[in-house]
């Protein structure tokens, strides 16, 4: 099943900033999947500089020999064709999990708008919209409802897979920005914290100098910046 000869790429963006990148990132590297990484910072000219690398003009991207599979989720299941562990073994826990990543790859606007990914910050939001506070239900909703159904301490039971790596930036956001979920929901994200794959990316997240203007404006259109322990930026 897999192909531990065939050279393999994935193509990410910041580290501090990329919560697309982080998933099959993470998921290759706590699933001991082989590969190299090439980062592109974000800068003004992301089309032109993306678009050489991806159809769509964006990362994650993923090389494998003359492959090329673009966007997150398809590069997870592109990669459960060739390597065991992506999803869960069990029928019941494997649907449930590509439906929760769906949900995710789809929804959770509001979270993504209000809370944008920044490793390196800890912030305190100015409110809490009604649509944040309905995305924050359901996520813990939807946590809890995976780890009692499959016992824990991942969403689908004993393993972590794809779909611990698709809630990861989730985990980013609860810390940065100090949201509240329950006592269930917020041990889980400690763990996804926790993993060697988590602390790796986001002590390399906290060496990055870059800064890109656009994504720390998006931090400060709801929430004030309350520390930031990233390495000072090039000047």
């Amino acid at each position: 099943m897999t192909e531990p000869t065939t050279e393999t790429t994935l193509y990410i963006a910041n580290k501090n900033y990329s919560s697309w990148s982080l998933r099959p990132w993470l998921a290759m590297t706590e699933l001991g999947i082989p590969f190299s990484e090439q980062l592109l910072p974000f800068e003004s000219d992301n089309h032109t500089r993306f678009k050489a690398i991806a159809p769509n003009a964006r990362v994650p991207c993923l090389y494998h020999g003359k492959t090329v599979v673009w966007d997150s989720l398809a590069i997870l299941e592109y990669l459960a064709e060739r390597f065991p562990g992506v999803w869960p073994t069990d029928q019941n826990a494997r649907a449930w999990s590509r439906s929760a990543a769906a949900e995710m790859h789809a929804g959770f606007t509001a979270l993504r708008n209000v809370c944008p990914m920044n490793c390196g910050i800890r912030a305190r939001l100015r409110s809490m919209p009604s649509a944040l506070r309905s995305d924050l239900q359901r996520l813990d909703e939807l946590w809890n409802d995976g780890l009692s159904r499959f016992g824990g301490p991942y969403l689908a039971g004993e393993a972590f897979s794809a779909v611990d790596a698709y809630f990861a930036p989730v985990a980013f956001r609860i810390q940065s920005y100090g949201l509240d979920l329950s006592a269930t929901a917020s041990a889980y994200s400690q763990r996804l914290l926790a993993l060697p794959g988590m602390q790796a990316w986001y002590c390399q997240a906290l060496l990055e100098l870059w800064r890109e203007p656009q994504h720390e404006r998006e931090i400060l259109d709801s929430a004030e910046i309350v520390a930031d322990y990233r390495q000072p930026p090039n000047l």
